[in-house]
């Protein structure tokens, strides 16, 4: 069920002279919270007397708001409906037939993620939407990673006090990124928590399952030296290593308003809230049109050196060409902007390559053909080494 619990409101306690004064932040409050002032609650039986009843909205929680955004939202959940699952939501648990999806012997693949602190561009330029896809493409990119499809997906929205235009703004971006890659978002919750988070802040974690017939799971055969790794491009900076944007731009004193100076026509905000690019229904059709796709490694937090060798055997590493491939100018802006080297770009970003593609050798056309047709723009850039030393040896400069 997707619940919603809604807003905190705050009084003021009045001093003498009728001057309004901000009432210590009791225990559970942070400072500069205030708990409603008890003495401005009357009785409704008897006016004018305090009153020592309280309710969930005095609290800060408002049901009926967050009911209200409940139901703002669900044409746009309804939108995500597909074979196995209807995408209704108000039930106590979310539904999803694997029989009517098609399966006949299937193995369930989930997991889980956040978006970091990129949801904090977001909050202070208010810009929302975006971040729903990050939500829903971090989750479903590691399962396409284990030749799994997307089945559906459920999120987890958490702030202090809901604000409805935001809370909407989010989860249409989350329907968007569950029809690109083919799930339904079959149920979430929105917890609004006053006390726990700040002015306007909030977090988000979200939830996919998915699926592959017995025998069809990625890592697959023996991966050997000689064979090739293609690099798929990203749309940017994705939705990891934010904490380092974060502060980089805090150095520059640049406004999240101002034209951002690697991308013309946007503002800052906009350009590093470009969503995380949805990989699973080129690689889905990849997958199927050739067996010449042996693994596949998101390349998240960590980077290269993090994330390649966890797809492969420990005996074996890869050497990359770090000059195979141009990065989008925000990784050339951020490096200069913030002194940032090389080798903690590479660990920290991607630097213009989300996925990698390891394919077999004596099949690597075919692998290549296979993903342009997908609408793919492979890249060759590394092949499979014996591994002496380090797992990911990397060759040439990047282009920054």
């Amino acid at each position: 069920m997707i619940g919603r619990r809604a807003p905190a409101r705050y009084g003021l306690a009045t001093g003498p002279g009728g001057i309004a004064l901000a009432s210590p932040a009791p225990a559970g409050y942070p400072p500069g919270e205030r708990a409603p002032d008890e003495d401005s609650m009357t009785d409704p039986a008897r006016p004018g007397a305090p009153s020592t009843g309280l309710t969930y909205a005095q609290a800060g929680v408002d049901i009926d708001a967050g009911n209200a955004m409940v139901d703002k939202i669900k044409p746009l959940v309804r939108a995500t409906r597909r074979r196995g699952a209807d995408a209704e939501i108000g039930g106590f648990g979310g539904l999803f037939d694997l029989k009517a999806a098609g399966f006949v012997d299937p193995i369930l693949v989930a997991a889980n993620d956040g978006v970091g602190t990129k949801v904090k561009i977001a909050i202070e330029s208010g810009l929302h939407e975006g971040i729903g896809v990050d939500l829903v493409a971090m989750c479903v990119n590691d399962l396409v990673v284990q030749g799994a499809e997307p089945l559906f997906f459920l999120d987890y929205y958490a702030t202090g006090k809901l604000d409805p235009e935001a809370g909407v703004a989010i989860v249409k971006g989350i329907a968007q990124g569950c029809i690109e890659s083919g799930c339904a978002l079959i149920g979430g919750e929105t917890a609004e928590m006053p006390g726990l988070y700040a002015q306007g802040d909030y977090d988000l974690a979200g939830f996919a399952v998915g699926a592959a017939e017995r025998g069809r799971l990625l890592p697959r055969g023996a991966p050997k030296p000689g064979d090739v790794l293609f690099g798929l491009p990203s749309s940017g900076v994705h939705s990891n290593g934010f904490s380092l944007v974060r502060r980089i731009v805090a150095r520059t004193g640049l406004a999240w308003d101002a034209p951002a100076p690697f991308a013309p026509g946007q503002t800052l905000a906009q350009a590093l809230l470009t969503p995380t690019r949805l990989y699973v229904k080129p690689l889905l059709a990849a997958l199927k049109e050739t067996e010449s796709i042996l693994a596949l490694a998101h390349i998240t937090g960590g980077g290269f050196p993090d994330n390649i060798p966890r797809v492969l055997p420990d005996e074996l590493g890869v050497r990359l060409d770090l000059s195979a491939f141009d990065p989008p100018p925000v990784f050339g802006w951020l490096a200069r902007e913030g002194g940032v080297a090389e080798a903690e770009m590479l660990r920290t970003f991607n630097c213009g390559i989300g996925m990698i593609v390891i394919a077999q050798a004596e099949k690597a056309d075919e692998a290549e053909a296979a993903l342009r047709q997908a609408g793919e723009a492979p890249l060759r850039v590394g092949e499979i080494t014996p591994r002496a030393g380090e797992a990911v040896v990397m060759s040439g400069r990047l282009k920054l």
